[in-house]
């Protein structure tokens, strides 16, 4: 998709999925990196119900880094592998290390809207194996970092919001410079891949609020291709 129809897209979305809450005008986004307003909207409801039945198979957890802090979010997984870390390191994992049981599958309709959204977003044929399930509760925050444990750079990264709205950041090579904020709403899914694929990245704080659909919570959604 070139950044033109790219916009298109966004502005076009803005108005049909949520006119008045989509009201300030989008910021120009980096290269490899798009916005799609709304895309997931129509499969929020079911996403969250698939949500609330892995959380009783693999609970969401917050993880220890390897230098011995805390992440704020509470984290889980499904698909072929899972995103951990300990005091060992960042690295993926088969079983999880909590219930020592596989991960839950990822369900066909998530793999269809990942692939769905990666083409729209020029990247076709992505086929994810790893879904990272982030449970935001008001206050917490995820810092500027890389998505860099995986073993196939040339596949996007596409990440569904849902809930609470939330100030995504988007920086460059480096982890300092300039980082391009961008709001995100319930059903809207951002997408970088290309030039962008290990840009840093991150969210901040989330701010007090209720949701509809998520009470006082934001859930993040974000594939990958790890293997």
């Amino acid at each position: 998709m070139h950044e033109s129809q790219a916009r298109a897209y966004v502005s076009m979305n803005r108005d049909l999925f949520d006119p008045g809450q989509h009201s300030v005008e989008s910021p120009a986004l980096p290269p490899g990196v798009t916005l799609l307003a709304g895309f997931a909207l129509a499969d929020a409801a079911c996403l969250l119900e698939d949500v609330a039945q892995m959380a009783e198979v693999s609970p969401p957890r917050r993880m220890q880094t390897p230098g011995g802090h805390w992440t704020s979010v509470s984290m889980s997984n499904c698909g072929e592998i899972g995103w951990v870390s300990d005091r060992r390191g960042y690295r993926y994992e088969a079983v999880d290390p909590l219930t020592e049981k596989p991960w839950p599958a990822l369900p066909p309709s998530w793999l269809a809207l990942a692939a769905q959204a990666a083409e729209h977003s020029g990247f076709p044929d992505f086929l994810p194996d790893a879904c990272l399930i982030n449970h935001y509760a008001v206050g917490t925050r995820m810092g500027l970092h890389q998505d860099r444990d995986e073993r196939d750079f040339s596949a996007p990264i596409v990440s569904v919001s849902l809930g609470l709205p939330v100030t995504f950041q988007f920086g460059g090579a480096g982890r300092r410079g300039p980082v391009v904020r961008i709001p995100l709403q319930h059903g809207d899914v951002i997408v970088w891949g290309g030039v962008a694929r290990r840009h840093y990245h991150g969210v901040l704080t989330l701010k007090q609020g209720m949701h509809p659909a998520t009470g006082d919570r934001r859930i993040n959604l974000t594939f990958r291709k790890a293997l």
